[in-house]
């Protein structure tokens, strides 16, 4: 069974990856529009939230989850993820001197938003690393992928026994 870091690292990654999609493309259609701060980051953080749980569901349903089921999966497994990294990597942008105001074809701009989304996958770790003890967060995604059915009424939940084990 892999440890709990190991599994706190591959959802921090996923999630991670589901938020930059949604951040990136955020920043870039704000700053290559001319907004203001305040929309683009407002822009950023609805696709950040839109495409981590994009990316949780698309791996849910693929392995059978019945659609409803999996959007509460994804709400519960990914939203204090994306929230930990949205408020650590738009504060960074925000303060990092001219990231904001730099163009899309600037390395201020690409290598603040890097270093920014970096930042906030590590200062997520240890909120899913906790979640994941405690059989939340990613926990339930991988519990569902594993038996689709494992919560139907009824159902014994085998898989919550063995992230009590990783405590």
């Amino acid at each position: 069974m892999p440890s709990r870091n190991r599994i706190a690292l591959s959802a921090t990654i996923h999630c991670l990856t589901g938020c930059a999609i949604g951040e990136v493309l955020g920043m870039v259609i704000g700053t290559a529009a001319g907004w203001p701060n305040g929309a683009t980051v407002g822009l950023s953080i609805v696709l950040a939230f839109a495409s981590g749980y994009a990316l949780t569901m698309r791996s849910l349903l693929a392995s059978g989850v019945p659609g409803a089921r999996a959007l509460r999966l994804a709400l519960a497994a990914d939203t204090i993820s994306i929230a930990i990294m949205e408020v650590v990597d738009n504060a960074l942008m925000l303060v990092i001197p001219g990231a904001m105001d730099a163009g899309i074809g600037s390395a201020l701009f690409w290598g603040s938003l890097a270093i920014s989304l970096g930042v906030a996958g590590m200062a997520a770790f240890p909120a899913n690393r906790w979640l994941i003890g405690r059989g939340r967060g990613h926990a339930l995604v991988h519990g569902a992928q594993d038996d689709p059915g494992a919560h139907a009424p009824g159902a014994h939940d085998a898989h919550s026994h063995r992230f009590r084990m990783l405590r």
